[in-house]
């Protein structure tokens, strides 16, 4: 059964937060605020945070800079997840995705349905793997964050919640590396 088993030793994940935002500046900026504050609230370390523009080139700099400090261990991105022509984000970070977290964009769509209803297309939320880095890509808005957070990542970035999480396989996530 699903669940915290308080018998494991909870783990603090380093997670990077980035927001993309032509109309925000850093001091506006409610959903990268509201991701931090949940991140520590569950344990958790927020090991860098930044704001950049929609611009693919920016965002891919950003994030691969993170996947390339190994005191980092997940990025979250919010904001340009849409299909106006400034939404970016997938554009830029599926590139550099190793492997694609497919049930992540399935779940999301699945609990944000429950609150925007058919409004839920217009989010290209996604996921992946790159360097042995979890990256999620959210929307901009904060209770896009909060369902993401609160029903999905809170739960995978807990050591102790059974039957798996994203923790106890992170010690693997790079051995195709070292095999050979």
């Amino acid at each position: 059964m699903a669940g915290i088993d308080l018998n494991r030793t909870f783990v603090p994940v380093r997670i990077a937060v980035l927001t993309m935002s032509d109309t925000r500046s850093a001091s506006e900026d409610k959903s990268g605020d509201l991701l931090a504050k949940l991140i520590g609230e569950a344990g958790h370390v927020v090991a860098d945070r930044k704001l950049v523009r929609d611009d693919a080139s920016a965002i891919t700099a950003a994030v691969e800079a993170w996947i390339g400090d190994p005191e980092i261990d997940c990025v979250i991105t919010t904001g340009g997840t849409g299909f106006t022509g400034r939404d970016v984000t997938p554009e830029a970070v599926k590139p550099l995705f190793e492997k694609d977290i497919e049930g992540f964009a399935v779940l999301f769509h699945m609990l944000s349905y429950q609150k925007v209803g058919t409004s839920t297309v217009q989010s290209r939320a996604c996921a992946g793997v790159a360097r042995g880095t979890y990256i999620f890509c959210l929307p901009g808005s904060p209770g896009a964050c909060r369902d993401a957070w609160d029903g999905i990542l809170k739960f995978q970035f807990d050591a102790r919640h059974q039957p798996c999480n994203f923790v106890e396989i992170m010690p693997r996530l790079e051995e195709h590396r070292k095999a050979g």
